[in-house]
This record gives C-alpha cells, structure tokens and sequence, in this order.
C-alpha cells in the first residue's frame, strides 16, 4: 500500500463512540496508513542511527473500557517492543498529528539517560528549531514549544520524578494540507526525525 497521508475521516476515528467501534475504525482507518509509512520511515531510520530499527503498531490491548484517545506507530531499536527504550513516533489525536523522539516512564534506565542528555544540554538546545515542541506526558495533547519550555529544568524532572517523561519533536494541526499528501507528509516527518537523530544518540552516550 502506497501511504496517501492524512484525512479528516482518519482524525474523526476518535469521536466514534464505544471501545469495540473505536478500535474497529483504528484498525480498518489508521493502521493500514501507519503500516505503510512505518515500513518507508523505519528503512530510514535503521540508516541515520546506524542500526537496525523495529516498526511497533499499538494494540491498545490493556483496554477493557475506555477507547483510546489517540494511536500511533513507534520505531525503536528492539524487536520485542519499545516502551522500554528511546523511540520515535507519529501518531494522531483527534485534532492534530504529534512526530516526536519518546522517553517515557517505562525506561528502566531513565536516570541514567536523563544524566547523558542534561550533559549535553547546550548543544541539545542549540540544534533544535525554535517551533518544536516538547510534551511531559504523553497520554495528554499539550506541549508547549521548545522556545518556552525551560529543557533543564524539564530534564531534571524527568530524571528525579518516577513517572516523568520527556517527548521531544513536532505537532501538524489536522486541517494543515501537508497530512493530505503522504509524499510531502513523508518528507516532512523523515526531516523532523533526522534533527532528533543527534539527541537519541545523545541518550545513549
């Protein structure tokens, strides 16, 4: 399947009611478009890390209740899963489209990686464009962009506090035209992935 972008019908997914609807509408809207940029980006990503890299669709499979409010495609260096190790997504809520580098919670060795990256904090904050984004949690829409958030303290947090995360990247508004054109889309999100390319590496340093 050639990936077409993005379409007000994919972003509605999250107004049908119901876990079962939702999911169905996920799975039969969504997760066709992710498989075929997921394979184009994560071919991409495998050559700017320098190894190989593993597509993850989620599953929204601990859900019993409520539908998900929003779904994505990872990309990380672990065959078996991702939410333990730095990596890439693209994804959607209901009113925009989130591409961002993830260090969630789950990380078993957050400390360590929240020190690699305050180290490099000068040169973190000199490569990155002023209109990315940076988000704390990523089960919540807001992100306040790059310009305003002060990086080290938000570094710190995520190193000292348990639950704490770090997302680092861009958002595009659902109604911006470049989600209705996958090669541009495509182009777009490759570009936003190659300037976070240098803090992954980072994380591991």
């Amino acid at each position: 399947m050639e990936f077409t972008g993005f379409t007000q019908h994919d972003f509605d997914t999250f107004h049908v009611e119901g876990l079962e609807e939702r999911m169905e509408a996920i799975q039969q809207r969504i997760q066709p478009k992710f498989k075929a940029l997921g394979e184009v980006l994560t071919h991409d990503l495998s050559a700017m890390v320098g190894s190989e890299m593993f597509l993850h669709i989620a599953k929204h499979a601990r859900r019993t209740v409520n539908p998900p409010k929003d779904t994505w495609l990872a990309i990380a260096g672990n065959k078996r899963g991702y939410k333990q190790h730095p990596h890439f997504q693209v994804g959607l809520f209901d009113d925009h489209l989130f591409i961002w580098l993830a260090f969630i919670y789950e990380l078993p060795n957050k400390t360590s990686i929240a020190k690699n990256l305050l180290k490099n904090i000068k040169t973190i904050e000199k490569s990155i464009p002023s209109e990315f984004v940076v988000s704390l949690d990523h089960m919540k829409k807001e992100s306040a962009s790059v310009a305003d958030t002060k990086l080290k303290q938000a570094l710190i947090r995520f190193r000292d506090v348990k639950k704490a995360e770090f997302l680092i990247g861009r958002h595009i508004d659902s109604n911006d035209p470049i989600l209705q054109d996958g090669a541009q889309l495509t182009e777009f999100v490759k570009d936003t992935f190659e300037t976070l390319v240098p803090i992954y590496r980072l994380a591991f340093s």
